[in-house]
């Protein structure tokens, strides 16, 4: 067991934190493994404006239909003997009262003995799509930073939803580490990104001594892996591009290579003012 406890929320967001929608997908991958129940919700008329985030209508078994409204929801695994739980806190990223809104999540947190935080997302990044998934892994807690080996980010900017629940967990006395996969930016329009799921599941094992069974996830990564070569061989300039970032990422992944290489291209990331495909979630400005 790790600094970060034996009950461990694992967070993630749909939009702005969720390129490739890989950390919704890592989310829901987690909760597939075991039994679940909601024990804490976020009141949607206080968060949400729904002319930005819409309710859904749902077709029910019975015929009839329902509203489905935006939502913040805490799950926590209902059977079980392993020696880590996973607990579950997933929705989507609020309009409004973000401190309030942290303030509810982290109060349900401590009142259901949360022991640390994994917070996951992910970033359209420079990266090619024939290597393996990039993962920044970061902490402000120094003891956890020691103990597996995280980076501290200096960056000073605009943030989402992750950063705020992720600084009230640790100004709560929570140790919170957060996980950014990079998606590559040129497959934007190939969501889910199987691939970037995977390697935020294996790296949220490795923090956390939890066990995340895969099911279907490695044939999909495959398959997405795939269909990107397919679409490329037919386009000389991607083909171009793609090798331009492979010899990019060698470099980085060479033993002469500087180990803050990652942690660089995550600065350069949350640097960006969102303009263009690095920005992640965004391809719809309804999200």
């Amino acid at each position: 067991m790790t600094g970060l406890g034996r009950r461990v929320l694992v967070i993630a967001f749909d939009g702005w934190n969720d390129a490739g929608e890989a950390a919704s997908a890592a989310a829901r991958r987690v909760r597939s493994a075991h039994r679940y129940e909601a024990v804490f919700s976020v009141d949607p008329e206080l968060y949400f404006d729904y002319q930005y985030t819409r309710p859904h209508m749902r077709a029910e078994g019975d015929g009839g239909r329902a509203l489905v409204w935006p939502e913040a929801t805490m799950f926590r695994p209902v059977a079980g003997d392993d020696p880590v739980e996973l607990w579950v806190l997933t929705g989507v990223e609020p309009a409004r009262a973000w401190q309030a809104f942290a303030g509810e999540l982290i109060d349900a947190a401590l009142s259901h003995d949360i022991t640390g935080v994994v917070a996951l997302g992910s970033m359209m990044s420079d990266v090619p799509h024939t290597r393996p998934i990039s993962v920044f892994a970061g902490s402000d807690n120094e003891a956890l930073r020691a103990e597996l080996d995280l980076e501290r980010s200096t960056y000073e900017g605009p943030v989402g939803i992750l950063s705020v629940l992720a600084q009230a967990a640790g100004v709560a006395g929570i140790p919170t580490a957060g996980l950014w996969a990079s998606v590559p930016h040129y497959v934007a329009g190939q969501s889910p990104s199987p691939k970037a799921t995977l390697a935020l599941l294996s790296k949220l094992e490795e923090l956390t001594g939890g066990r995340v069974e895969r099911g279907e996830l490695p044939a999909e990564a495959l398959a997405w892996e795939a269909s990107i070569d397919a679409a490329a061989a037919d386009d000389e300039e991607m083909t171009e591009y793609i090798r331009q970032r492979e010899q990019t990422r060698d470099a980085w992944d060479s033993p002469a290579a500087s180990g803050d290489a990652i942690a660089q291209e995550f600065e350069r990331y949350l640097r960006r003012d969102g303009e263009g495909p690095t920005k992640p979630g965004r391809e719809d400005p309804r999200r």
